[in-house]
């Protein structure tokens, strides 16, 4: 396993052009409800939050003053109906705000809004965070291009994203991968390397185990595994390209070490095409979309032109792709590469992700 690849520095959040302001609407990701990040941190008071064995999870469970508890608890109870009933307010006198919880650790430090029914106890979770373009456009390419459609929302500065449920990657690496029968095993390593394929085509970085989820599903007599996305903070913004391959971050040592073990390179080989054809289809099913949004993104600043400039140079190097050495933005890159995966996606030598 090469060297894992090193971010050194915190990634700024970028602003929301015209543009994409536009786009969001046309595809109805604009909040109705006025709802801003900055309200939710005019908290009074907060404590630790815990899990099952009393660990510290770095997140705090914070209060309100009674006045605006009423006031918040209320515009959150909407912006869950948005997310889940299309705006019905009928629905609010069934939900209770349950607590709100601020993650004191990352990079878009999120409020985790927990909102239960008061009709049978069901409950579900959505965040609340700065909004931050470089994200958006990793969002939105995570719902046309991913396996699973993806919801969230935008209020001038705010973004509102759903839940995403899972097993996150690192507890399942450590507590559950171990007691996985040895065809479960298999059928998880070819995952990562179709999810580890997907995250280097479309540019998705810093996919390391605690950025992921694992969603077992069952089926008849048997389990099937699924590895999920759920931080999309580092959408075409660091200019190593190792950053945007699962593979080299030792987070997932134990994952890459699942895929040397039980499948042979011909496996490997066919998964990764597997992957690059279905990622081709949805780029042409969804043809005019993406080509607005990577139009937007060509023409954003969502990277520093120093991170431009040594990624275009490592995917010149690594595809003798003209169209990489060419390109003028991260949008710019990020068409490159469909247009190489659409190009050539019928050929299992391009794109080897090197297991």
């Amino acid at each position: 396993m090469s060297s894992e690849p090193v971010m050194l520095f915190k990634k700024p959040s970028y602003p929301i052009n015209k543009s994409l302001l536009e786009y969001l609407e046309r595809f109805d990701r604009l909040s109705k409800v006025s709802i801003f990040y900055d309200d939710l941190l005019r908290f009074s008071g907060s404590v630790n939050v815990y899990d099952k064995n009393d660990e510290d999870t770095l997140w705090i469970r914070v209060y309100y003053n009674e006045f605006e508890r009423q006031e918040i608890d209320l515009t959150l109870k909407k912006i869950y109906s948005l997310l889940h009933s299309d705006g019905n307010l009928g629905i609010l006198k069934f939900l209770n705000v349950d607590s709100i919880d601020y993650c004191t650790f990352g990079n878009s430090k999120p409020f985790r809004i927990k909102v239960r029914n008061i009709l049978n106890d069901n409950y579900t979770h959505f965040y609340i965070k700065k909004a931050d373009a470089s994200r958006i456009y990793g969002l939105e390419l995570e719902h046309i291009l991913s396996p699973d459609k993806i919801n969230f929302l935008v209020y001038n500065d705010t973004l509102i994203e759903e839940h995403i449920m899972g097993i996150p990657g690192d507890v399942f690496i450590k507590t559950l991968l171990a007691d996985c029968t040895e065809i479960e095993k298999s059928q998880i390593a070819k995952e990562f390397v179709k999810f580890n394929e997907r995250c280097m085509i479309r540019l998705l970085g810093d996919m390391r185990s605690y950025n992921y989820v694992i969603v077992p599903t069952h089926d008849f007599d048997h389990v099937v595994y699924k590895i999920r996305a759920i931080d999309f903070d580092q959408q075409c913004y660091e200019g190593n390209f190792k950053v945007y391959r699962p593979q080299f971050f030792k987070e997932n040592y134990p994952m890459v070490k699942l895929v040397k073990d039980k499948l042979q390179n011909s496996s490997i080989e066919q998964y990764k095409d597997e992957e690059r054809a279905v990622l081709a289809k949805r780029i042409h099913s969804a043809e005019n979309r993406i080509k607005r949004l990577l139009q937007i993104m060509g023409d954003d600043v969502i990277a520093p032109e120093e991170h431009l400039k040594q990624l275009q140079l490592e995917l010149y190097r690594y595809t003798n792709d003209l169209n990489f050495k060419k390109a003028k933005s991260m949008g710019n890159i990020m068409s490159a590469a469909f247009e190489f995966i659409t190009r050539n996606f019928k050929n299992a030598n391009l794109f080897k992700t090197g297991f």
